[in-house]
């Protein structure tokens, strides 16, 4: 069977780039003109997004910030190694198939298969729960990167043509499709046919004017020169070969750390002392101590 039809284009969550960028700092994303223009696109194109860049730049963030601007359910698959179709698709719930096949014992096998086959017993994971809903949703595949490769053939199919094949129930196609937000670290290469059917986005760590802004408007009690010094501390760790580069919310964090102490400017001490709230290794802490020098 086919439940409901072709899906429209886009998901109309934006009439314009300006209107992105505006409706995403209402619910406190401050985009670059790079971001808010992709997700526009995305938006107007009906295509998926695929959002690559360092941990902890915000990816995740955005996909979180368009459900809100939207007014859409946040449908999130996690990837990580070992997912495969039963944790992202569908399963069946087998101990239930199992109670109605012993109430049914006078049952012919038919009988029985026809009706344990059924919706009541399939348990829709996040790509099916994205496809069937006939709400604005948006579907988030987070770490794609992390999942293994066979996992990116179940995509391919949910991504091309917005449809879900279950075989003993038929075709079930999205009524109304959803916006699409797959984000990876890019700690393996995704293949080609999936970076296809997806626009491309990468997003860096933020110039220090905008992080400052973001700082602001994230801890909006930090003094204005405070948070000028905390970039410009964070702009030069990350220009040193660390294991781990500090992310905007390490950043964000620091700044709550330092309204938290009650500190009014930065000087070496309290920099030293509070490395561990946005470095996370022991050997960054030590190489940072020994080069970092606050004027």
């Amino acid at each position: 069977m086919t439940d409901g039809g072709a899906a429209a284009a886009g998901t109309g969550f934006f009439s314009s780039v300006d209107d992105v960028s505006a409706k995403l700092a209402e619910v406190g994303y401050l985009a670059s003109t790079a971001v808010a223009t992709t997700v526009f696109l995305a938006d107007r194109l009906g295509k998926p997004l695929l959002v690559e860049g360092p941990a902890g730049v915000g990816k995740t963030e955005l996909a979180k910030a368009v459900a809100q601007v939207g007014g859409a359910r946040l449908v999130r698959l996690q990837c990580y190694e070992g997912v495969d179709e039963a944790r992202a698709l569908y399963e069946w719930n087998h101990a239930k198939q199992l109670l109605r096949i012993t109430a049914g014992r006078d049952e012919t096998w038919d009988e029985a298969r026809t009706d344990i086959f059924s919706e009541e017993f399939l348990l829709a994971r996040p790509l099916l729960t994205a496809i069937r809903g006939d709400e604005p949703t948006v579907l988030l595949i987070d770490e794609t990167d992390k999942a293994d490769v066979e996992v990116e053939g179940l995509l391919l199919e949910v991504l091309s043509d917005f449809q879900v094949t279950v075989p003993e129930l038929g075709t079930i196609t999205a009524a109304r499709r959803p916006f699409v937000v797959l984000t990876s670290n890019a700690t393996r290469e995704l293949s080609e046919a999936l970076r296809r059917r997806c626009l491309f986005l990468h997003i860096d760590f933020p110039d220090a004017e905008l992080e400052q802004r973001i700082v602001r408007l994230k801890v909006p009690g930090l003094d204005d020169a405070l948070a000028d010094s905390l970039v410009e501390v964070v702009g030069a760790l990350r220009g040193m070969e660390l294991r781990k580069a500090p992310s905007v919310a390490e950043t964000i964090d620091w700044a709550r750390t330092l309204l938290a102490l009650g500190a009014d400017s930065l000087d070496e001490a309290i920099v030293r002392d509070s490395l561990g709230v946005i470095l996370k290794h022991q050997d960054d802490v030590r190489k940072a101590a020994e080069k970092l020098t606050v004027a």
